[in-house]
């Protein structure tokens, strides 16, 4: 391995532990907890040199999100494989949705509540984003009915389950009814 391939990989895993560290202060503590100066001392590296590999955080979020966006199309393409028909697809998205934002609360907020910095459906919008979304595209496209676009149904599915998972973690939601607003969410938007 040459010198440079080592410090590039040194790179790599420096920005790794960076994106980790955020996202487990976050997790534990929310992201106003995330400071530069924090993450500093976590990774016992100096604040130059976190600097170095992001501007601030903001770029920091944007890691963690693109992380995170790639994590949530693993989840929900795992969770489509193994149901049989369109209805049980659409609904075990809609649990693989609603089940990565509750459980993780900071890593959905760096995806989509923060500003990371990341264009989003535009032609620039990173290939974890565009990827997260087709995840969700699969299977909904083929419910969204005759006459209906596939990518706009897919948005407005995405923010009815957006909508679900924010309200639901305010407290503006009763917890104890998310399986009936998932079963009338299925049932009303996918033509089935």
């Amino acid at each position: 391995m040459s010198v440079q391939e080592r410090k590039q990989r040194e790179r790599a895993e420096r920005e790794r532990l960076i994106v980790a560290t955020a996202r487990e202060l976050a997790e534990q503590q929310g992201w106003d907890a995330v400071t530069t100066r924090r993450l500093a001392e976590r990774i016992e590296y100096s604040q130059p040199v976190l600097y170095s590999h992001f501007r601030g955080k903001r770029e920091i979020i944007g890691a963690v999100a693109l992380e995170g966006a790639a994590e949530l199309a693993v989840a929900v393409r795992a969770a489509t494989a193994a149901a049989d028909g369109p209805r049980e697809r659409v609904y075990a998205l809609a649990r693989a949705y609603l089940d990565f934002a509750a459980r993780n609360p900071a890593v959905y907020d760096a995806i989509f509540q923060l500003d990371g910095g990341l264009a989003y459906a535009q032609e620039d919008t990173p290939a974890p984003l565009k990827d997260s979304f087709a995840a969700l595209l699969e299977s909904l496209g083929e419910v969204a009915g005759d006459g209906v676009h596939p990518g706009l149904f897919t948005e407005t599915f995405w923010a009815a389950l957006h909508g679900v998972a924010t309200l639901t973690r305010s407290g503006r939601l009763p917890p104890e009814h998310t399986e009936l607003r998932v079963e009338l969410l299925v049932d009303r938007l996918s033509m089935i």
